[in-house]
This record gives structure tokens, sequence and C-alpha cells, in this order.
């Protein structure tokens, strides 16, 4: 399908009509706001790690206290497979308008938890309690979201359009993670440090809890696809139950593609401000604002390359761009720590940007092709949640810790590249079948799908 169609609101098969356009949009934005509001909130508390760092982890050790609160970061990730089981089987057995209102209720009590919790200096050891508590709760909230999310677009989607539609749930991480760089590029250029870390740093997540209200109206009004109605109806056993026993390879299969989406965005994206400042001693607002630079590029072509995967399938854009990253990442890392200007470091976030974009902007469709309708968002939550909780979420802490264990700064680059060789290869050892051999209601697709369809061994 051509842009121009995509433009006009053409499918591959003719006209779509204005109350299917109308529905389709309504079922965008109610699957990626409450995606924006998770998103925001795991970046912001990347972004100000070190501020909070200093507030609610004071360990007399800069280092250590950084590492207890990267740690805090990955912490709400262990909640993330418990999220995925409980919001996943929720999301196929009673809704994913259902789950997905329960999701976003969730994200704003943990953010609002953040936002006021009092710091160490007021209330010692409760405090990092609080942090722990609130991030767990969002872990477990987001252990749904997505895979919820992903099948409420992808089950929406126009034949022949799933790739954009769904590539849509990267823009809007992406979205999420511009908003919460410029907020804290703005607020820590205009503000004095000594005003940052009394009050500041709150702005950001104070303002997140707007996103809820708002995401969980717009979530209230949507309706459930025909495709999910149609085949939550034959659904023999719990959707747990159904996707453990018969459709193990096909999590396995989603498992591998999200690596190299957690390990990259949680690295290039959320933790290389902080990165930047460390060790190459760059001004937190030049890093904010090279961050923001890269988030653009992604949130502007992770749709393209989602259309783009509609037309020449999805195996091309998720083996390429992994491909490249397991190449340049390293000597990207070294020329950058060799000339650490905000020039070079633009240029960095560019390049990996475009390459996430290609391979983000094809992957919610790919990961929620490979299961049938019935048990699509407990598939994918567990397939999703598993591999960031593995690879994702504790990147922040594995870079900061190998750099403190071997005093090379270059040392995450190795993690980075171990992880996404290791994603690459699941990905190269698939047997898809042809692109367009099934795009059939209530079976896998076909772009990843191993070659038998339905029940697995």
């Amino acid at each position: 399908m051509s842009a121009e169609q995509m433009q006009a609101g053409l499918g591959p098969s003719g006209p779509i009509s204005a109350p299917m356009r109308a529905k389709s949009r309504r079922a965008i934005v109610a699957a990626t706001i409450g995606n924006m509001l998770e998103t925001y909130d795991f970046a912001v508390y990347g972004f100000f790690a070190i501020i909070i760092s200093r507030l609610f982890f004071p360990a007399g050790d800069e280092t250590v206290s950084l590492l207890l609160t990267v740690a805090t970061f990955g912490v709400g990730f262990f909640m993330r497979p418990v999220g995925a089981i409980v919001l996943g089987s929720m999301a196929d057995s009673k809704g994913r308008k259902f789950a997905l209102s329960v999701t976003i209720l969730l994200m704003a009590l943990g953010t609002a938890m953040i936002g006021f919790a009092p710091t160490y200096a007021s209330i010692g050891a409760w405090a990092p309690a609080i942090i722990v508590l609130a991030r767990l709760i969002q872990g477990f909230s987001a252990g749904g979201e997505i895979g919820a999310a992903t099948a409420f677009l992808v089950e929406h989607a126009p034949p022949g359009r799933r790739g954009f539609f769904a590539s849509w749930q990267q823009a809007s991480q992406a979205c999420a993670l511009l908003l919460g760089s410029l907020l804290g590029a703005a607020i820590t250029g205009l503000l004095s440090q000594e005003a940052l870390e009394s009050w500041g740093w709150r702005i950001p997540f104070l303002l997140g809890l707007l996103i809820g209200p708002v995401g969980f109206y717009i979530r209230a009004q949507t309706e459930e696809a025909e495709e999910f109605t149609q085949a939550a109806a034959k659904l023999p056993g719990s959707p747990l139950s159904e996707a453990l026993r018969f459709h193990k390879r096909s999590i396995a299969t989603g498992f591998g593609i999200t690596i190299t989406w957690t390990v990259c965005t949680y690295f290039f994206l959320i933790y290389m401000p902080t990165y930047a400042v460390r060790q190459l001693h760059l001004p937190q607002s030049t890093t904010f604002l090279a961050n923001a630079v890269s988030l653009v590029v992604l949130l502007v072509l992770a749709p393209v390359f989602g259309a783009l995967s509609d037309r020449i399938g999805r195996r091309p854009l998720l083996v390429g761009p992994a491909l490249a990253i397991v190449v340049l990442t390293y000597p990207l890392l070294a020329l950058l720590s060799a000339s650490p200007t905000l020039w070079s470091l633009l240029a960095f976030q560019i390049v990996f940007a475009t390459l996430i974009a290609a391979f983000t902007g094809t992957a919610p469709a790919a990961i929620a092709e490979i299961c049938p309708a019935e048990i699509r968002s407990t598939g994918t939550s567990i397939a999703y949640n598993l591999a960031v909780t593995i690879f994702g979420g504790f990147a922040p802490f594995i870079a900061t810790w190998l750099i403190a264990r071997t005093g090379n700064g270059l040392s995450p680059a190795w993690y980075v590249t171990a992880a996404v060789a290791f994603s690459a290869a699941i990905i190269l050892a698939l047997h898809g079948r042809p692109r367009g051999a099934s795009e059939s209601r209530g079976t896998p697709d076909p772009i990843l799908t191993p070659a038998r369809a339905g029940r697995e061994g």
C-alpha cells in the first residue's frame, strides 16, 4: 500500500469508509494514550535518576546511590510478568477495554506516589520504600498494558494495515519519551540546582497525572473489535493455559523479537542522558536536547517503517536493523567518547534512533500476529514482559555496574551488542511462511509465524 493510499484513506482493496477511519483513529488514541503514560513515567524516572538518587537513596557514595536508584528502576520489572499474566489474561477473557481501563488507573496511582513522595531527609527509610512500592505498581500495570493495547490496535486495523496501526505503539512511546526529555531540558535549564532538587524534579511526575483521567475516559468510550468478540466466544479454556499449552513457540518468538526492542529503548533512549552526564561530562540540558532530537526521528519514522512492513513483510525490517546495531554500537560509542560534543552526541542518537525506528516500528505487529486473537493479549504480554524484565529493565543498572566494575566507559556496548546479537539469532532461526499467506481473523499471521499455524506442541 502506498503512502498516497494511506493519506487518501485507501486500503489495499479500495476505499476505507469515513466511519471506519473515525473508528480506527479512536482505537489508535485509546490504545496509545495509556502506553504514553506508562513510558513517560518510566522515562522521567530514568531521566532524573541522578537527582532521585541523592534525595531518596543517600548512601555516602555517589555511585552506590545511583546504583540503588537504577536498581529500583529495575525492581518494577519484576512485577511485569505478574501483570502480564493477570492483566493479559483479563484482556482476553473480560475484554481489551476493561483491562486497558484498569492499567491506566494503576499507572496514575504509581505516578502520584512518586510525585508526592517525601524525601529521605523528611521520613527516612520510608521514602525509598514508597518509591519501591510505586515502581512495583507501575510494573504490574505495565505488564498488562502492551499486550492488551497492541492486540487492540491490530484488531481494529483495516486489512493490510496492521503494521502501520501497531507501529503507533512505538510512536506513542517515542512521544512520551520526547515529552519527558523536553520537560527535563526545560526544567534543568531554567531552574537552579537548589530549586531542582527541592521541588523542580516533581513537576514532570505531577504533569503526567493529567494523562490518567483523560486516558480512562477515552478508553471507556471505545468498542471491542469484531475479531476479538468472535474469537473470545470460541476460547475453550483459560487464556493462560491455552497460551502455555499450545503456543509456546509463538511466545518464544515474541520473546526474541522483544529483546532488541527493549534493550535499545532503555539504553539509547532512556539511559543515554545519564550516561552522557556521568561519562561524557556533558551538561544535563545538552543531553536532554540531543535525546529529544533522536526521539523526534523515532516518532516520525516508526509509522513509516510500520507501513513499509505491510508491503515488504516484517522480517527484513527486523533482521537488517538488528544486525546494524550489533555492528555499529561499539565503534560509534567509542567515537562519541573520543569527541564528546553536542554535535557528536546528536549524530550518535540520530543514527540509532533511525535503526530503532525500523525495528520497533515493525515489532509490535510482528509479535501480535504470532498468536491467534483468543489468546493474543496473554501471549503478547508474556513474551514482551519476560524479555523486558530479563534484558531491558535492568539495562541501566547493568550499564552502570559494568562501568563501575571495569572502569571502562565503553563496557555497556558489550551488553547491548550481545543482547541484540542473541535477538537477531532468534529471528534468523525462524521459518515464517511467505508474506500474505494468511491474515485471516483468529489465526496467526504469517510474517514470522512458524510454518505450523494454530496449536503448537
